[in-house]
Formats: C-alpha cells, structure tokens, sequence
C-alpha cells in the first residue's frame, strides 16, 4: 500500500523562566512532527513520541502505516538531545500535539504507540492526563501538568518497551565506580568488563544480588549530588542557575555478559550500541552528558516519575504489551513488569518469538508484530 508522508510543526505558548533548548523565540516552543498515512481516511490515529524522537523511519511505524492506520510520530523539544530533557516538558509536548493533530486533522481517537523509550513517555502521558497531579519537577521548577488540559488517549501500546529511563539507567550503571571524581578508579570486585574481577559468568545470585544494591547506591549518591548543588546554587542568589556534568560507566548490567541473567533469544556478550565494555565509557553511552536537573527528571531511580510501574496501575484505557524475545535492549523482565502493573482491565500481552528491538536481523518477523497491533486495534474499534 502507497503512504504519505508530511512533515509538519507548530509552536505553542509556554511560561518559563529557562529556556534549555538551543535556539528558537523565548516563550515558545516548536513541536516538529511526521504524518504518515495510507489513501484512506480514519478517525483513529496512532501517536508515537520519545524523550529525543527521532522514529519516524522506525520499520514498525511505516508498517502499520502501510497496514492500513494512521501515525503521526511527535519530536518533542528535545529531538535529537537529551542532555538537558525534562520529562514532565515532555508530557507537556505531547500534550500540545494530541490538542493539535484532533484540530488540525479532525482525528477522533488516540492511540499512544510507546515504542522504547517512549513507553514510559507514554504512560506517564496518559496517567497525568487521567488523574494531574505535577506543578513542579523535581528539581522544584513550576511546570503545570494539573492546568494544561491534557487530553488522555484511548488506549495505549507499550511496543518493545522498557520500564523507565530512570530504571533502565540503575539496570545498567557500572556499580564499581564508587567516586564521580575519579570515574577510572573502579572497585576490581565489581567491575564485571575487568579480567581479575573475582566473580565471572554465570553470576551467583550473591554477586548479583550486591551488584544490583550497588548500582542503586551510586545512583542515589548523583541524586543527593545534584540536589546539593542545587540547593548551594539556589542558597547563593542563583535559583535558575544549572551545571553540567558528565555520567562514566552507564551500561554495565549482568545481562550483556552474562545471558542466563533475565533469560531470552538474544545474542549473548553485546548490548544494543555493540561491545557493552566500549559502550561503557562511549561518548554516546546512556545519560552520558546531562544536567542537575534533567538528572532528577530524567534518570534519578528515586525522583524521576516516569516510572511504568508507578504510572501503569492508574491507567485504565486498553493496554498492548509486546515483547520482542531477541531485543537487546528491552529485555523481557520489563514487558512482564509492565503488564503486571498495567491498571486497564482490557489488556494484552503478545511475544514476537526471535525479534530484536528494530525488526532489522530478522525483517521477516515484522509483519507479526504489524499484525498483531492491528488486530489489537480492530478488535477494539481503533478504525
């Protein structure tokens, strides 16, 4: 089936005293966006949104636009960077886009497509619309989320998602790292990527069991880090005045090295970015570069409410979890977890047997996964 693409954007009103975004008119905010769609007409769409965007050429999003469904994937201000993101801005960009794409294009109904990342997103999206509650983050900037007038959706897809940003980077957070100042200096007995560490694969439950104790205690010492310097900052006159700084060590979890930790089809000893012993200090590693306050937003495990399983259990529209048995990056403890928590009676939950996170080793599996959310999406009248 032919689609259409048409890339779109507008801007909209917001009240801020900071501006973290590169560029573009004080008090406003651009929303960049992809309408994707067949010939025919429909009154449902499927809205796909992550922290940075950037999935509108994503395998899955052109399939369901051939299948027959309407998409619009949403970058919200943060396209391309999160370094500075505020997920609670986030949900407002969304926010902005559901009001827009139902004037605009007359859409009736609205299917939020969480893929990856923006599951999470996504749940924490339609928990905020259903039942508000945020004025500020957590660094204690005013961000309304009660008077926005969000818009709940429909029904929500959680599509090869993975709890939260703030989870997946405790998951991953090398543990032996015990001094931001000296990131190098790790502790032998921890670092699982150093030859003499005394534990190898497979990994006794002892061993993981003080690992995953570990990576929770250092993301809470960059938490009480950031929240002091937020608080010296404010304490000095400077109550809009941020830092930035840099994350060592983000993807070292137990899965990569050894693979009868969180058991499915992938392929052992590597990670989504490749080597996960490289990726551990990359440039582009998880949370690498960030801010005080994106780091409490975005992937403090204690202060960060993006959280599926906080989020899940106050929603209550139609829910699809799928879960991709290769992926390599969601891995299949998140899509069990997600189900589990997900509040909606009408929910359902769909393996893709040998399917990694893109649908690119093997395009072959793609059609299932298609199939299955546009079964999902009939049964339910999401026409």
């Amino acid at each position: 089936m032919d689609i259409h693409r048409e890339p779109y954007g507008f801007s909209y009103k917001e009240s801020s005293r900071l501006k973290e975004v590169y560029g573009g008119a004080a008090g406003r905010v651009f929303i960049e966006c992809m309408r994707i769609r067949p010939e025919t007409t429909s009154k449902t769409v499927i809205l796909f949104s992550h922290p940075i965007g950037g999935g509108s050429f994503l395998p899955l999003v052109l399939a369901l636009a051939r299948a027959g469904k309407h998409v619009i994937y949403c970058n919200p201000r943060y396209r391309g960077n999160d370094t500075a993101c505020i997920l609670e801005k986030c949900v407002l960009d969304v926010g902005a886009c559901i009001k827009d794409l139902k004037k605009r294009f007359g859409y009736e109904k609205v299917v939020l497509g969480g893929w990856s990342g923006g599951g999470s997103l996504s749940m924490f999206y339609q928990d905020q619309a259903t039942t508000p509650t945020i004025t500020h983050t957590p660094a204690g900037d005013e961000v309304d989320l009660v008077g926005a007038g969000l818009i709940p959706a429909d029904g929500v897809m959680l599509l090869a998602a993975h709890i939260g940003r703030s989870v997946t980077m405790t998951e991953w957070i090398d543990p032996s790292i015990l001094d931001e100042t000296r990131p190098f200096d790790r502790d032998p007995s921890l670092n699982i990527y150093d030859p003499a560490c005394p534990e190898q694969p497979p990994y006794s439950d002892d061993f993981v069991a003080r690992f995953r104790e570990a990576q929770i205690a250092r993301n809470r010492r960059i938490t009480a880090w950031a929240k002091d310097q937020l608080a010296d900052l404010k304490a000095a006159g400077d109550p809009d005045a941020e830092r930035c700084f840099i994350v060592q060590g983000t993807m070292a979890d137990v899965r990569w090295t050894d693979p009868t930790q969180d058991p499915s089809d992938r392929a052992p000893h590597t990670c989504y970015m490749g080597d996960p012993r490289i990726a551990n200090d990359g440039p582009i590693g998880l949370g690498r570069f960030t801010t005080l306050r994106s780091w409490l937003s975005q992937w403090s495990y204690d202060e960060s409410r993006a959280n599926g399983l906080i989020n899940g259990p106050r929603i209550t529209v139609p829910g699809l979890v799928i879960n991709n048995t290769a992926d390599l990056a969601c891995t299949p403890s998140h899509a069990r977890r997600l189900f589990e928590a997900y509040g909606g009676a009408d929910k359902s939950y769909v393996d893709i047997e040998g399917a990694d996170h893109y649908y690119i080793e093997k395009p072959e599996l793609l059609p299932q996964a298609t199939k299955a959310v546009t079964g999902w999406m009939d049964e339910r009248g999401f026409a």
